[in-house]
């Protein structure tokens, strides 16, 4: 009866799964097919004992291209398992998190692919990280709907490359996204089935009319997307309806995380998500898992032991047992980042937020951010038109409807 009354409110659920993803592809303008890949190798370093660094990039929509670092253990153990980073809001694979988790889990016998949103890093004009660059509306409101697609995409043919690579599982694929990754990620479970298991920190809480997401100022990349979603009626149940449907997804938040309004969501707001998702799926059956930090704020949780005692169920580390990840020694971030140099915006060291992540393992090196380049600077000089965010907003401006 739960079902049947989810189902009589919102009559657009009673489409099949592949019905559903298909339209949400269709109103944020993810291409089908994806764009051919095009995958090439522009050199490598090994950034810390027994991992590889390769530097790559990849083709995403309108011939454009995706400047990504793949972290891999210098020796892989057979077919291995690969994790995907999905940046939040200023961050691209220059973040201390992405390299931190491109190291740690390549220690434990994963791949792991950290790329650059559009206007950061490499798809920025200036080369710059933090600019926020896709948070900058352009009308009219099909652009952002698009902005979405085009994080969507990205993601797809992230795993389009992990997917191809002779040593990668195919069927052992995951992704972590923070803050905006969250939500970017939320819509790319949704949609890409061959995900093995999603990870979603600093968000997830996908709300309702007029809530955080629907609310965000962020309309570019967040409400206007969101928004546009809403003839799925309960989106976020929806959403992670069909997420069940493609396997296991773990939200995690810290408690004090005022950021995305978890105080004020607290337990209750997700027991009723997944309460929802379950009336809505039929079953308890892939329906997401959830748990949170006590007293955390704002962190990219995905490079912590509840992650990654998590994804180890799902995706199963090579080089790592259950009982090593349990008693792995930790990092405060807060301190690291000190002794070593690293530059982090001055709003998320604090010890509430991205300083007090306490990051799975020790003993991993800051890498310097000439290295973190995916092109020699003469070629990205020569070929950045195909790169940066000024070309995509050209070519999808080209394509938006007459209003």
């Amino acid at each position: 009866m739960g079902r049947f009354l989810v189902l009589l409110l919102c009559p657009a659920l009673w489409a099949e799964p592949g019905a559903l993803r298909e339209r949400i592809k269709k109103t944020l303008f993810v291409p089908d097919p994806l764009p051919a890949l095009d995958a090439r190798k522009h050199g490598k370093f090994e950034p810390a004992p027994g991992v590889v660094a390769e530097r790559i990039s990849y083709g995403s929509q309108f011939g454009l291209r995706v400047p990504a670092i793949l972290y891999r253990p210098k020796k892989a153990p057979g077919k291995i398992p690969a994790f995907i980073v999905v940046n939040g809001h200023g961050g691209d694979k220059y973040s201390w998190y992405a390299y931190y988790a491109g190291v740690a889990y390549a220690r434990g016998g994963a791949m792991v692919l950290t790329y650059d949103p559009p206007g950061e890093g490499e798809r920025n004009i200036g080369r710059k990280s933090g600019t926020r660059q896709h948070d900058v509306y352009v009308p009219p409101p099909e652009m952002a709907r698009r902005m979405g697609g085009l994080m969507i995409t990205d993601i797809m043919q992230a795993v389009s490359n992990l997917a191809q690579r002779p040593e990668a599982d195919a069927r052992r694929i995951a992704a972590g996204g923070y803050s905006m990754g969250s939500f970017i990620l939320s819509l790319a479970g949704a949609v890409e089935t061959r995900l093995k298991a999603c990870v979603l920190v600093g968000g997830g809480n996908l709300d309702g009319p007029g809530g955080y997401w629907d609310s965000s100022a962020k309309r570019m990349c967040q409400s206007i997307p969101y928004q546009s979603l809403s003839f799925l009626g309960d989106r976020g149940a929806a959403i992670y309806d069909l997420h069940a449907w493609r396997g296991p997804t773990l939200i995690f938040n810290g408690t004090a995380d005022s950021v995305v309004g978890i105080p004020g969501m607290g337990q209750p707001f997700f027991e009723d998500l997944r309460k929802r998702t379950i009336a809505l799926h039929g079953s308890a059956q892939g329906v997401f898992d959830f748990g949170f930090e006590p007293g955390g704020s704002h962190r990219p949780y995905f490079v912590t032991r509840p992650a990654a005692e998590w994804l180890e169920r799902q995706i199963d580390f090579p080089a790592w047992t259950p009982e090593q990840i349990k008693n792995m020694p930790v990092t405060h971030i807060g301190d690291w980042a000190k002794a070593n140099a690293v530059s982090m915006d001055r709003l998320y060291a604090t010890e509430k937020r991205e300083g007090g992540t306490r990051a799975l393992g020790t003993g991993v090196p800051a890498i310097a951010r000439e290295a973190l380049h995916a092109l020699p600077p003469a070629e990205w000089e020569r070929d950045k038109s195909r790169y940066v965010l000024e070309s995509w907003i050209s070519e999808a401006k080209k394509r938006v409807a007459p209003e």
